[in-house]
């Protein structure tokens, strides 16, 4: 099968296309024909070697966390899929034609949602929900402030918030403004406006899906006690402060996977794809994807 292979730790040339053995499903697993996979910032992170610390590769390795598509072959003692069902889920080489997975981390395709525009979903969904449901374990009536809400993650956590009954604050540039009005949020914030940042109330909690030195401007808004929760890793800012940080990384939840899904299917929940390429043009949607897309990039088979 035909699969993309990061060589060597370094920038998007280290990414090559090669003919590998297809992998084979084990117990408690399923065989996928991909339809489609897409770009996090999880894979240039590995691919550059900044999350080598964390994932360490044995490289060459395949790269890719999320896919669609349909189930080939079952392993022993699976029950839950069949060869033909449609799939989508949290997975490791996805970038590739095809990759064997969990059953737990698949969900079945929803009713109305395409195949390929499911491969967007996966990490981005379960990010935005244990960030703001496991990590953080936001309350009713608590006022939060979302980082980064117009992206993927973002936009999952806003809406998560928004459904536990908090009272959410969206943080975004303020070339981002206009945007994020549509997001559902009690109010919008410029994190790029020192004015605004000035008048923020105080904080029960703040939802962290961007990292980098505005954090460090919000933590002063944030009560003694209160909680941030960061999907970017422990903010050095964060240090010695009177709060809880939760720092995380996501992992595969069958169930919570597949009604998120279907709140994108219904439209409750939207995630702006951006653009698709082939996958012998992954090098170009990671490079696409790192500079900022404004939305989720596919790689389609």
């Amino acid at each position: 099968m035909k699969a993309i292979v990061l060589k060597a730790y370094g920038g998007v040339d280290q990414l090559e296309e090669r003919e590998v053995p297809a992998p084979r499903e084990g117990p408690g697993e399923v065989l996928i024909k991909v339809a489609a996979a897409s770009v996090n910032p999880i894979d240039w992170k590995l691919r550059s070697g900044e999350a080598k610390e964390i994932m360490p590769l044995t490289l060459p390795e395949i790269l890719g966390r999320d896919v669609s598509g349909e189930v080939l072959e079952v392993g022993a003692g699976v029950t839950a899929f069949k060869p033909g069902d449609k799939v989508l889920g949290l997975v490791m080489r996805s970038w590739a034609q095809q990759v064997a997975a969990k059953v737990d981390a698949l969900a079945r395709l929803p009713d109305r949602l395409d195949l390929h525009e499911a491969a967007a979903l996966p990490l981005v969904l379960l990010t935005g929900a244990q960030l703001i449901e496991e990590a953080m374990k936001l309350q009713k009536g608590q006022t939060v402030l979302v980082t980064g809400a117009v992206g993927s993650v973002g936009r999952v956590a806003v809406f998560l918030a928004k459904q536990l009954g908090a009272r959410v604050i969206a943080g975004v540039r303020k070339t981002q403004k206009a945007q994020a009005a549509e997001l559902g949020a009690d109010s919008v914030v410029a994190l790029d406006d020192e004015a605004e940042l000035a008048a923020l109330p105080e904080l029960d909690a703040i939802a962290d899906t961007v990292g980098h030195e505005t954090i460090g401007k919000l933590i002063p808004h944030l009560k003694k006690g209160g909680t941030l929760g960061s999907a970017v890793g422990e903010p050095p800012a964060a240090k010695g402060k009177p709060i809880n940080v939760r720092a995380f990384m996501a992992h595969p939840d069958s169930k919570r996977l597949g009604e998120l899904a279907a709140c994108v299917a219904r439209k409750e929940l939207r995630i702006p794809i951006a653009k698709r390429f082939l996958l012998a043009q992954t090098a170009q949607a990671q490079e696409l994807a790192e500079r900022g897309a404004g939305g989720k990039v596919l790689i389609t088979m």
